[in-house]
């Protein structure tokens, strides 16, 4: 499933339905239909799903691009844009979305997990589970960093943190499997 993140601020509009599209530099490679998680400041408030999508100029946005936007008016809407995007030129894309399923909000990182708290599962993998080597290796070297970027860092760089992520979703399949963790979502 895509994703579709907005800035912390307009967390309140998104929930309250006030916020019910956005305006996006540029094309955006979503299409009516599609279903997404919305997140907003890091945090995944529900799932949506995309009613429109239109390509326009900056000068055919409207007033109703702006309330559907969560703006009072055009001018309000513009003045976002620009600061969101200060080179801002040519066309936009106009994205109406409405949130199908709200869920609490999770940690955008808590997202692969189902909302479980990526620490959590591994205490618990660490606890409950006959890891492999490798596996309680990472694991251990995950709780002991407290984070997946220290501990990618560790590893050698950044781009290790998918051996973190993969160690951590098989252990949290597996404690599901084991009805030792349900998902938090929803």
């Amino acid at each position: 499933m895509r994703h579709l993140k907005f800035d912390g601020r307009y967390r309140e509009a998104i929930l309250s339905g006030r916020k019910r599209a956005t305006v996006r530099a540029g094309k955006v490679n979503l299409r009516e239909g599609d279903e997404v998680f919305i997140h907003a400041g890091g945090y995944v408030l529900g799932r949506a799903r995309i009613r429109r999508v239109e390509r326009k100029s900056i000068e055919e946005l409207t007033e109703e691009d702006a309330i559907k936007d969560g703006f009072s008016s055009r001018e309000e809407l513009l003045r976002a844009l620009r600061e969101h995007y200060p080179n801002l030129r040519g066309e936009v894309t106009v994205v109406e979305f409405e949130l199908v399923e709200r869920s609490r909000p999770v940690l955008s990182s808590e997202l692969p997990y189902e909302g479980n708290s990526p620490l959590e599962i591994a205490r618990m993998a660490l606890k409950h589970l006959d890891l492999d080597q490798e596996d309680e290796r990472l694991i251990r070297l995950f709780l002991k960093e407290g984070s997946l970027r220290k501990a990618a860092y560790k590893l050698g760089g950044m781009n290790r943190r998918y051996l973190i992520r993969d160690a951590l979703r098989r252990a949290y399949k597996e404690l599901k499997e084991k009805g030792l963790m349900d998902s938090k979502i929803g």
